[in-house]
């Protein structure tokens, strides 16, 4: 792929990854460079079974926006949306309701580019690029003004972002944030890399992403580190569990090797 295409916003330092664009390149994605590559082909080296985990991260993502459309939410904010792809939220959510509001968040001059080109024509859904980091940015965006109606319930969406919180940036005060923004009624639906169930070769595959040139460094969590992010909220049954376990209905909602299954935990959690 040329470097220079024209989908690439000014200002990009293409010789930096970025783990939005290596997300990219595992699902399959164009949108990245031959850095996010290098990062990307040597991280699924270490762990073959890597695309798979993104693929069930995106059916987790499809099953976990109909469950709260099934519970009456029509309003989400989809933190770290990354490089659109098949079945986005809007695309989900607007299928059984075209009147469904979304907003997406990303840090990614890339992702937001193309999102941006994404949702053009659509009224009901708009992204803002911020870093999650900064929740009184994100909240206060005039997009999320515009489209969130904060007497409705908000389905707040944290796939794969949280293990890229430090500790000393406290990953659980900056969910309280965002959950104390939100309406009684609302929930909050997570992935995270499961620290107590994967082998040294993740924490190899981890290393080269920390050792590599981009800002995104790896932190991953136990069960009940993970837990814990879900204060405040009431953990919907099945709880969290591997990201292939829950809820699935159909095939492709699970991998045949079961550690693939186990390597995100995943839940939601309804705000009373």
């Amino acid at each position: 792929m040329a470097e220079t295409q024209n989908w690439v916003p000014l200002g990009i330092d293409t010789n930096v990854p970025s783990m939005a664009r290596v997300y990219d390149y595992i699902l399959g994605g164009a949108h990245n460079f031959a850095a996010d590559r290098q990062v990307g082909s040597q991280i699924e080296k270490l762990v073959p079974g890597l695309p798979s985990v993104a693929r069930l991260n995106r059916r987790f993502l499809g099953r976990a926006v109909n469950f709260l459309m099934d519970q009456g939410v029509r309003q989400f904010l989809d933190i770290g949306s990354g490089i659109p792809t098949v079945a986005n939220v809007h695309e989900v959510a607007q299928e059984r309701d075209p009147a469904a509001r979304i907003v997406y968040v990303d840090k990614d001059p890339v992702a937001v580019a193309h999102s941006q080109l994404l949702l053009a024509d659509n009224e009901n859904a708009a992204i803002v690029q911020a870093d999650m980091r900064d929740p009184e940015t994100v909240l206060s965006s005039p997009e999320v003004k515009r489209l969130l109606h904060w007497e409705e319930p908000v389905g707040l969406l944290m796939l794969l972002m949280l293990h890229w919180v430090p500790d000393e940036d406290d990953p659980q005060k900056l969910v309280a944030t965002y959950r104390d923004a939100l309406p009684a009624g609302s929930f909050v639906v997570m992935t995270h890399v499961a620290k107590d169930q994967i082998d040294e070769s993740v924490d190899q595959a981890a290393a080269v992403v920390n050792r590599s040139k981009s800002a995104d460094q790896m932190h991953m969590r136990t069960h009940a580190q993970v837990n814990a992010l879900f204060d405040g909220f009431e953990l919907v049954e099945p709880g969290l569990v591997g990201c292939g376990e829950w809820r699935p209905d159909g095939p492709g909602d699970i991998a045949d090797e079961t550690s693939m299954n186990m390597f995100l935990y995943a839940g939601v959690g309804r705000k009373d």
